[in-house]
């Protein structure tokens, strides 16, 4: 599995020019799932993802979590996390995940972030969509081979 974690201050993501996923301050991640991942590799990444502390507390510090600044989450699927460019200048996508698999695991994962955070906004697996953003700092953070 593959995160990339945006702080923003605002994001939302469209699919055919409607406005389908919208979030004020809070994370925008694009979601990768690869081979051979499972619901408990999905809640180890949430668990890390969660718990970050990348806010800036009264000092400007990164010590505050999403829940310690009541942000919210927009969750995007995104395969092209899992291309290989290593030979070659097409892209090979076969570490990705079998895409209802992907799927599922993306789903898992929408539903286990809103135990615990009061917005959580979505893309559309699979689909064309146009995803905007404003990155507040810019602060981008990877998650991979947890």
């Amino acid at each position: 599995m593959k995160l990339v974690i945006q702080r923003v201050l605002s994001a939302d993501v469209k699919v055919d020019g409607n406005c389908i996923g919208e979030i004020d301050r809070g994370f925008l991640v694009l979601i990768g799932v690869g081979q051979g991942d499972t619901r408990e590799t999905a809640d180890k990444y949430l668990k890390k993802m969660l718990g970050l502390r990348i806010f800036e507390d009264e000092n400007g510090k990164t010590n505050l979590s999403l829940k310690d600044v009541n942000g919210e989450l927009l969750l995007v699927s995104q395969f092209t996390l899992y291309a290989n460019c290593k030979k070659g200048n097409r892209p090979s996508f076969i570490e990705a995940g079998d895409p209802g698999e992907a799927e599922a695991l993306y789903e898992y994962m929408i539903e286990k972030a809103k135990e615990s955070v009061p917005v959580v906004q979505t893309g559309s697996f699979g689909a064309d969509m146009k995803v905007s953003l404003v990155n507040d700092g810019p602060f981008t953070v990877i998650l991979e081979n947890l």
